[in-house]
């Protein structure tokens, strides 16, 4: 669905993404993790072939396509579940990079699962992520991902798959002569709103909309991050807030396709922190369940904001990636249930201790999902010196 010239391009985009995203410079031989679904078999071509070119080491894997990812479920035994292939604690012990190239062939292919086994699955795997997130926060290892267009996805957004595809090129850049000069560009203006944000002294954020009532709660030492490099696209400015926090009611007018399921119209309402009450229209004994899959799934791990003028994206993409960083009329905010950012620490990341972590509200599950809310929406600060002040209206920041 994209030319060769658009392939190049967005290699060299997703290659900016994971420089930017780390603290350290790449060096020649630092290993390149590159791993791609079947569709992107092409991307992931003329990616290996630039990560040679710039002297490091890509290793190419390949993800399970949804016939084997369904057996895993259907067939396996615990222990099948949790299996960790050997080498995988070195090889992530030894990465400086990861790119990911999510192309799924089918977005609903898990429904008939029992949600309890791809939870099993996810926690199995949070040891692997706790090592990825330590040399990260050391300097030493950074990710980016994107979204490669195929006909699955485009059913589910209910396009065309040529009008699929041609979002993606939008959303990139890809129709710019200089797409890493756009996003750089992208990246240097939404410093300038991430520095008036750090600069408020705020208690709590206050979010409005037709059908959101939620306070969130910053908490002690955080900074707001975005435009990191590290989704493709991205343009939303985050925090990840102190829990406890919470209080309210959320609402995903957004669709979520999530773990081979679909789930629609969400709604939770928090009391001191936790979800007491969610509802579903559609999926809901699905996102129960994911809701359960450990203590901190029921709390909230992120707060997003995105501004309208920089995201040209503007219909429903069916994949996350796309939706959380919806532009149209109103922008977005979405929240994640379950893990927080510890990047968000105001404060030296390498030297976050697990106690610091807990005293400072920063939250830990093996879940991390992001609930879009588009609706035309009021954010404010409510300020600890008691003055409130309105940040973000009609889907713009008020910087």
């Amino acid at each position: 669905m994209l030319t060769e010239k658009q392939l190049a391009q967005y290699a060299e985009v997703l290659l900016w993404g994971l420089g930017t995203a780390r603290k350290k410079p790449f060096k020649k031989n630092d290993c390149i993790l590159l791993q791609y679904e079947a569709p992107a078999v092409r991307l992931a071509e003329t990616l290996y072939g630039r990560i040679l070119d710039l002297g490091m080491h890509p290793v190419q894997r390949m993800g399970l396509t949804f016939g084997m990812e369904k057996s895993l479920y259907k067939r396996s035994n615990k222990r099948q579940l949790t299996f960790l292939a050997p080498g995988d604690r070195e090889l992530y012990a030894n990465l400086n990079g990861r790119i990911f190239l999510r192309a799924p062939e089918s977005l609903t292919h898990l429904k008939e699962i029992d949600p309890a086994k791809i939870g099993t699955v996810l926690v199995s795997r949070k040891p692997l992520r706790d090592i990825l997130d330590k040399r990260e926060e050391k300097g030493l290892y950074s990710w980016t991902l994107c979204t490669f267009p195929t006909n699955e996805l485009a059913s589910q957004a209910k396009a065309r798959p040529e009008e699929y595809a041609r979002q993606i090129v939008r959303a990139c850049y890809l129709d710019r002569k200089d797409p890493v000069g756009e996003w750089k560009n992208v990246h240097r203006q939404v410093s300038g709103i991430k520095r008036w944000l750090n600069s408020l002294e705020v208690s709590y954020f206050h979010v409005e909309s037709d059908h959101v009532d939620l306070k969130v709660t910053p908490g002690e030492k955080r900074a707001w991050k975005g435009i990191s490099g590290h989704n493709i696209p991205s343009f939303e400015v985050f925090l990840s807030p102190d829990w406890h926090g919470t209080e309210g009611v959320y609402y995903a007018n957004l669709p979520s396709f999530r773990s081979g399921n679909y789930v629609e119209k969400i709604r939770i309402t928090f009391r001191k922190g936790s979800v007491v009450k969610m509802e579903a229209g559609k999926g809901e004994d699905f996102a129960r369940k994911q809701l359960s899959m450990d203590k901190g799934a029921s709390r909230v791990g992120e707060f997003s904001l995105t501004d309208r003028r920089f995201s040209r994206i503007d219909r429903f993409m069916a994949d996350t990636l796309f939706d959380e960083n919806f532009g149209g009329q109103n922008g977005n905010c979405h929240i994640a249930l379950g893990a927080s950012y510890t990047d968000t620490y105001d404060g030296n990341p390498a030297a976050m201790t697990g106690a610091l972590k807990k005293r400072l509200g920063f939250n830990e599950s093996a879940l991390h999902w992001d609930l879009v809310n588009t609706e035309d929406k009021t954010v404010t600060a409510c300020l600890r010196s008691g003055k409130k002040v309105v940040i973000y209206e009609k889907g713009v920041f008020k910087y």
